[in-house]
């Protein structure tokens, strides 16, 4: 018996078009491809980006912007993410195995930077911080409270 949930396909053949082949073909004569003009030719392709030859939409545009190619982007850390640690040394290392840091992804490999936002906590924490870089108030801030703010070189 016939239901709907053992319905299956059929099995239908399609010919596929015989182009150039006649007029009784219904593709015959121009085989398709319309009357003259460079998509009738043979090679005829014309890029997907062109205009007819109307100017272009990216010559169109204005350019806009610069793009800084010697910038450093920096993967960061708070003094106020290191409040709470109970650690004497705290190198990137540590940073990544904590989670301060992203150690996969598109910043995997960026150098580190530590910055002194604080918020409403103050930072009297005693450690030694190695990091690629360091604000000017960030090594204040770890040096006031007997710390060490220790630049380590980026590796490439």
């Amino acid at each position: 018996m016939l239901t709907l949930h053992n319905l299956s396909k059929p099995d239908i053949k399609k010919n596929k078009k015989r182009l150039g082949k006649g007029q009784a073909t219904g593709q015959g004569q121009t085989a398709g491809k319309g009357h003259k003009g460079q998509k009738a030719r043979s090679g005829g392709k014309v890029p997907i980006w062109f205009e007819g030859g109307q100017m272009p939409i990216q010559r169109r545009l204005p350019k806009r912007g610069f793009k800084n190619i010697f910038k450093i982007s920096h993967r960061i850390v708070n003094l106020k993410d290191l409040v709470d640690l109970e650690i004497e040394v705290l190198d990137i290392d540590a940073m990544e195995r904590l989670g301060l840091l992203p150690k996969s992804g598109k910043k995997a490999n960026y150098p580190v930077k530590v910055l002194a936002e604080l918020g409403e906590i103050g930072f009297s924490k005693t450690m030694t911080i190695k990091a690629n870089a360091f604000s000017k108030k960030a090594i204040e801030l770890i040096e006031h409270n007997g710390g060490k703010a220790e630049v380590v070189k980026v590796v490439k």
